[in-house]
């Protein structure tokens, strides 16, 4: 780090109190100025900078592919040049665009209805009168129009619909009704499962029982949903293939070959809509057929059947698909040493109505957390590697512009990329969820003891807590279970970490939230229930420009590998214990080189800190070593993508088609589909991919243990 002679001076104070300077890749001397760079970054931060930010970009509804949405991807790249950051440019992409015509629903027998499709008004929060908020609509899905009997389908997953089928229910050719989330699956998921069994259309509703007054107090007296919020979204496969579903793992650049949307695997064919429970309640209410099981049961007053004959409703969804920019806003803080080395944070922007949450609590964060590092820049310090940061478009409809812009970017990034920092929704509440690959997970928890939190504790403390009661446990949380090393899809990590091989981490603040993708997350929600007072929001700048400056300025970078190991070995244990794979395959090679990796990665540890702490670090050797551990995330991707879903590379980490997690992504699949032959092949997959890495460990270690031999 270059750092002003005042800065130099007091970190020389510091580095003769070596307990207060012990953070992992640095030396004494160099972690005494990180610590100081540290402070001053985070006495920059401002409050109030923040609340202004996020009352900016909640003012409006910004879909993606709005007007509105555009002009802040300007907006964006202008705080940047204001802010001192350096290379800001606006990336286009284009997109297969997708937004409402016209859509209705009404119930034709045995009454009529006509639903609403909007959302109610409320005096206290005068953005619900916003003429520019639309209906309800789901994203990518088809245009058509039917009328057929309703069937109820609980959550809409294959097991309901086996149910179903057992009780002589068939739903081809009819709408059916499901609802989020019980148990949760991603909205994609329940409309590809529909399709497959040839139902004519899917509404998807927000059942109170989940997340309306079953709950709690509703907005605008609590922060549950009232009865017309409406759980708007996209319906894309991207759990098959993300990103633009026309330029499938190539960029969607001006001019660029496009495949037909016929040929799109990623495009729904089934038409779908989201309700309220407002307008779910008069189709539920009127269904005939067997009373539906307990579990099947929600919030509303009075039993739920399955329906099937008696409700019959008339749906009609026109959709405007067509080729439209999205915008991409990146800026960068070059860095002094290794500019070619880049650590990424990234947030997307686009949000469904106004994203007082969901996007805009983590933009908001983001701006401040760029202006802070402006500052710091400013005063003459600058980071050694090179940070880049990533407003994302069109994340809601497919994770787009992440995507589109790390297919772009994809030679370079494999070479170039230290992390991704990923921060979505800032906060919802004050309970802190971080999620990391095996070999950053370490490093969180250590900048978590770093930071102040608002209650007085450090945020190390209250995430101690927070964790505790997410897990359900007794006893306190080891360190090693602190942060979440099972990481699923659904946001802008996906790219990077599933297509590229590059180690991630997610960053939010969460509590009760009941108003996701509906027109009530908005500056209202937040400052009354979210986050009064913007304090969490100030602890995530704060906590996302650390982490970034930790890896931007060590001299080792900061990986552990004995955690990583100690990862992938439970992930086998889980996998085994779940299919009994051992049965199968002969699993005593796969465990045998995951020691070998885990020991490597141990040693390596211990080789770091020596070298480290003897403050003889060979420059050559150390910029070598970083070179290689880089390398180590990229080499867990298998060029040819796991069975059935090739732009999947990583052979750690997948999502299951609900988003959820899914660790030995090929290797499970195969087992869960009782393919032995394909699941060893995957595990020869997996060993050779361990033996490389290890390989790539001792050579660390003995650049570090004997430098002489570095280039």
């Amino acid at each position: 780090m270059c750092s002003v002679a005042g800065v130099l001076s007091a970190a020389l104070a510091l580095a003769a109190a070596p307990d207060l300077a012990k953070i992992s890749g640095f030396s004494p001397r160099t972690a005494a100025q990180e610590i100081i760079a540290e402070n001053s970054f985070r006495e920059s931060v401002s409050t109030p900078e923040i609340i202004q930010f996020h009352r900016y970009l909640t003012a409006e509804p910004h879909p993606a592919g709005s007007a509105r949405n555009n002009e802040l991807a300007q907006w964006v790249a202008e705080q940047w040049r204001q802010q001192g950051l350096e290379d800001v440019t606006v990336h286009q992409y284009d997109v297969l665009g997708s937004s409402p015509r016209k859509i209705s629903l009404e119930m034709v027998k045995p009454t009529e209805y006509h639903a609403l499709l909007l959302e109610g008004p409320d005096d206290v929060d005068p953005d619900t009168r916003n003429p520019k908020v639309d209906g309800a609509y789901l994203g990518y899905s088809a245009s058509g129009e039917v009328t057929a009997p309703v069937v109820y389908a609980h959550s809409g997953n294959p097991e309901d619909y086996e149910y179903l089928r057992l009780h002589g229910m068939d739903v081809r050719g009819k709408i059916v009704l499901v609802r989020y989330s019980n148990p949760y699956s991603y909205r994609g998921f329940k409309a590809l499962t529909a399709e497959r069994l040839g139902a004519a259309a899917i509404l998807i509703y927000s059942d109170p029982a989940e997340d309306g007054y079953r709950k709690g107090a509703v907005y605008p007296n609590g922060p549950w949903g009232p009865e017309t919020h409406i759980q708007r979204g996209a319906i894309t496969y991207d759990f098959l293939q993300p990103g633009d579903p026309l330029t499938p793992g190539y960029p969607s650049v001006p001019g660029a070959k496009r495949i037909l949307a016929e040929q799109a695997i990623s495009l729904p064919k089934i038409i779908g809509v989201p309700l309220s429970w407002h307008d779910a309640e008069p189709l539920l209410r009127k269904m005939d057929g067997p009373v539906a099981p307990d579990s099947w049961q929600g919030g509303l007053p009075f039993k739920y059947h399955v329906g099937g004959k008696r409700v019959v409703a008339h749906l009609k969804v026109d959709m405007d698909t067509r080729i439209q920019p999205y915008y991409v806003t990146e800026a960068r803080i070059r860095g002094s040493e290794a500019p070619d080395e880049w650590v990424i944070l990234g947030n997307h922007r686009d949000a469904w109505v106004f994203g007082g949450v969901d996007p805009s609590s983590g933009t908001a964060a983001m701006l401040e957390m760029t202006r802070s590092l402006g500052q710091l820049l400013a005063r003459g310090v600058r980071p050694k590697r090179t940070l880049v940061i990533c407003s994302w478009d069109g994340e809601e409809y497919a994770l787009t512009g992440s995507t589109e812009w790390g297919e772009q970017y994809a030679d370079e990034l494999k070479q170039k990329a230290v992390a991704y920092l990923n921060v979505d929704e800032a906060t919802s509440g004050k309970d802190f969820e971080g999620d990391a690959v095996g070999s950053l997970a370490p490093l969180l928890v250590e900048v978590s003891r770093a930071l102040p939190a608002p209650s007085g504790k450090t945020l190390y403390d209250e995430w101690k807590i927070s964790r505790k009661a997410e897990l359900n446990l007794t006893q306190a949380v080891p360190d090693a279970e602190l942060a979440n090393t099972r990481i699923g899809s659904g946001s802008d990590h996906t790219v990077f970490l599933n297509f590229l091989g590059i180690p991630t981490v997610g960053l939010t603040f969460t509590g009760p939230y009941g108003v996701y993708h509906s027109m009530y997350d908005d500056f209202f929600w937040m400052n009354q229930f979210g986050d009064p007072g913007y304090r969490y929001h100030t602890l995530m700048a704060q906590l996302w420009g650390v982490l970034a400056l930790r890896l931007a300025n060590a001299e080792i970078l900061p990986y552990d590998f004995d955690s990583y190991g100690e990862n992938i070995r439970q992930f086998v244990v889980d996998l085994n214990l779940a299919n009994h794979l051992s049965g199968h395959i002969d699993l005593a090679a796969l465990q045998q080189h995951i020691s070998e990796f885990q020991v490597a990665g141990r040693e390596l540890n211990s080789a770091v800190a020596q070298a480290i702490a003897s403050g003889r670090l060979d420059a050559a050797a150390a910029a070598r070593v970083n070179e290689q551990l880089m390398q180590v995330e990229r080499n867990w991707c298998n060029p040819q993508g796991i069975p059935g879903r090739p732009w999947f590379k990583h052979s750690l980490y997948a999502a299951r088609y609900t988003y959820a997690h899914l660790e030995l992504p090929g290797l499970t699949e195969a087992a869960e589909a009782g393919d032995w032959k394909v699941a060893a092949e995957q595990a020869k997959i997996l060993e050779d991919e361990l033996i490389k890495n290890t390989a790539l460990l001792q050579q660390a270690r003995g650049l570090l243990e004997h430098p002489a031999g570095a280039p």
